[in-house]
């Protein structure tokens, strides 16, 4: 039976997990004695993963080729002997399924009215609403000065990722790319275990496994994050490098939309180079209620 590792919700995410996991460890980093012979397998080998969980090798094989459903105490050993962090042992029970499932239906994503106020009082910050799978619901002037038109790229092509990794100047605009780009999969890994059916997030991945060799790799890697802030550095093509602050906050009402603000400390040459976007933006755009229609908010 040939397994499709390259789309979420297929049979056996839990067991490409649990071998990518014990790919990347070493005998030593677990406890176990290396006496420096060459493997014929990188990282750690069945066995050893066995015996550091303190179960056969036979049901870790089992659950490695889906045969077998993981109970809760093999799953706290698995991520015990995995090393894994808090991150990837949500993922892991989120897989097993071992967290409740979302609703099956989905709302439409539409704007929330409190984002949408946010949107317009932040003048001198860019913003935007990320709803499910990072696609963008909408975005204040800053963000469109600091990354791209968003209004020119059709709605169903507003996703965070599908541009970091397909558009050229959402590409250009990070100087360190592949840090970018990574942090990026392993967030939309994270969001694939909540929702591994979704038939949209599977199209995604798709087309973009499709498209780009890193994707494929960083998407196989099983990599997770659900960090909501951190510093992020681009090089815009009219005001130079920029260090800002990164913030993402979750809507309260279940909604999944996420506000992703990004600041600069005052007085640092970001914070000024921020400012001479949004002057050039509000004069460019007299109208801002005419600029608010056409950029959805």
């Amino acid at each position: 039976m040939r397994h499709m590792s390259s789309s979420p919700g297929h049979p056996n995410e839990l067991g490409d997990f649990l071998k990518a996991r014990r790919a990347d460890l070493t005998p030593r980093e677990v406890g176990l004695p290396d006496n420096g012979t060459s493997r014929r397998v990188r990282g750690l080998r069945r066995e050893e993963v066995a015996q550091t969980a303190a179960i056969s090798v036979d049901y870790l094989t089992r659950l490695e080729q889906g045969r077998v459903r993981a109970s809760a105490s093999v799953l706290v050993t698995l991520a015990r002997a995995l090393r894994l962090d808090d991150d990837q042992r949500t993922y892991l029970y989120e897989l097993a399924g071992k967290v409740p499932a979302g609703p099956t239906r989905k709302r439409a994503q539409r704007v929330r009215p409190a984002m949408r106020r946010l949107l317009d009082q932040l003048t001198e910050t860019p913003a935007l609403v990320l709803g499910r799978r990072m696609d963008i619901l909408a975005w204040n002037a800053g963000a469109a000065a600091l990354y791209t038109d968003f209004a020119k790229i059709p709605a169903d092509r507003r996703n965070y990722l599908r541009l970091l990794f397909t558009d050229p100047v959402m590409r250009a605009l990070h100087p360190e790319w592949a840090d970018a780009a990574r942090t990026a999969v392993a967030s939309l890994r994270m969001e694939a275990a909540r929702d591994p059916e979704d038939p949209e997030l599977a199209l995604l991945v798709g087309e973009l496994s499709v498209q780009d060799p890193d994707f494929r790799t960083w998407w196989a890697s099983h990599r997770v994050t659900s960090s909501s802030y951190g510093t992020k550095h681009y090089h815009h093509p009219l005001v130079g490098p920029l260090v800002l602050d990164c913030d993402t906050w979750a809507s309260p009402d279940g909604s999944e939309q996420r506000l992703m603000v990004l600041t600069a400390e005052p007085g640092t040459p970001s914070y000024e180079a921020l400012r001479i976007l949004a002057s050039w933006t509000a004069e460019a755009s007299p109208d801002d209620s005419r600029y608010e229609r056409k950029h959805g908010l």
